[in-house]
């Protein structure tokens, strides 16, 4: 398959790039973001390439169900230490890595 700009398949999931991991399952990696934008942030993806959140096959819910409660293990844990959370993903043009992945990150804006 030939993938276009998937830093997380050609990259992460490859091994080509080593991550803090910070929960792992049998079909989803959730670590520190390699170039963050916040103070926390978490980048949680499958393992599995999906191009975005809207083309989620009806064979994937299981694995959006699993990538889902990742992210709110993530997500409380965060909370939990920093008093709040955001949890986003980017759809479109705004995704600059075309992988399904979400962002749990905490704090201003860095830089």
């Amino acid at each position: 398959m030939n993938v276009i700009n998937d830093f997380y398949c050609q990259e992460v999931l490859s091994g080509k790039t080593e991550v803090q991991i910070v929960k792992e399952t049998e079909n989803v990696l959730a670590y520190y973001h390699t170039k963050p934008f916040y103070p926390i942030h978490i980048v949680a993806i499958p393992k599995k390439h999906i191009s975005s959140l809207i083309t989620l096959d009806d064979t994937d819910h299981d694995l959006l169900l699993e990538l889902m409660l990742v992210i709110k293990e993530v997500a409380q844990k965060v909370t939990e230490d920093h008093d709040s959370c955001k949890v986003i993903t980017n759809l479109g043009n705004n995704q600059e890595s075309k992988h399904l992945h979400w962002h749990v990150v905490s704090g201003k804006a860095l830089g």
